[in-house]
């Protein structure tokens, strides 16, 4: 069922890009390598668009893992990387762990959110790279709107990694953007083991808002060392996902 719906959703933004524009536009899509996640959106993550990333809460934790969420994606792609950002708090062999490689990467330090927004959209604009991350903490309708059109012009993936300093913050992630779609990323306990150690980290993976798709949320294993996250199967075989 989800996936029908997924199809038909996509079927109908590509008749809504061929009344905006004239011609429809075969997106092309970043899958996850997980049929539980890419069945519900439409493939996987749509190139030519911005897709906004959030930790499930405003400590340093769920916000590393918001921004290692976005790293494996960005592995996953093929093509240099831009990464914007303001703080100055970035773990790059945290990055490499989850297969983002050093060398694809262009990192852009800027001393505000405008500058990072500004760089951001020069980058996207620029259509030499695959991925462009940028860490913000809002995202104004604006902002968001410029970012989608320059990733829909340039085939370019936008990732907005969002990023709060107080939970006050983290109210305007409820707002409306342009973005296509919209996740939250929650640390949750590791996988068990059958002695004593420390298993492979796991998140709660929320698909808030999508344009193609149902929103739903799934238990994974973390990124691994190549960028890919894996469902979790309970004791029956099923995955821990359910729609919203």
């Amino acid at each position: 069922m989800a996936s029908s719906n997924a199809a038909r959703i996509a079927a109908l933004q590509e008749q809504i890009d061929a009344i905006g524009g004239g011609v429809a536009r075969q997106r092309v899509r970043l899958p996850f390598g997980c049929r539980e996640i890419d069945d519900r959106i439409g493939g996987g993550l749509s190139f030519g668009a911005i897709h906004e990333i959030a930790g499930g809460g405003s400590d340093a934790v769920n916000g590393a893992a918001a921004a290692l969420f976005a790293a494996g994606i960005a592995s996953r792609a093929n093509g240099p990387v831009v990464w914007c950002y303001v703080r100055d708090d970035l773990f790059f062999p945290a990055l490499a762990h989850v297969g983002l490689d050093m060398d694809r990467v262009i990192f852009v330090q800027s001393d505000n959110e405008e500058g990072a927004m500004d760089n951001a959209e020069e980058a996207i604009s620029f259509g030499g790279v695959s991925v462009v991350v940028s860490e913000l903490v809002r995202l104004p309708m604006v902002a968001s709107r410029r970012l989608q059109l320059a990733a829909e012009k340039k085939g370019t993936m936008g990732l907005i990694v969002r990023r709060w300093r107080r939970q006050s913050e983290a109210t305007d992630y409820g707002q409306p953007t342009a973005s296509a779609t919209r996740w939250r990323v929650s640390i949750i306990p590791s996988e068990p083991l059958p002695v004593d150690g420390l298993g492979r980290p796991r998140w709660m993976v929320e698909l808030m808002r999508a344009r193609a798709g149902e929103c739903f949320n799934v238990v994974v294993g973390a990124c691994d060392d190549q960028g890919r996250i894996e469902v979790v199967k309970d004791n029956h075989g099923l995955d821990h996902a359910r729609f919203a």
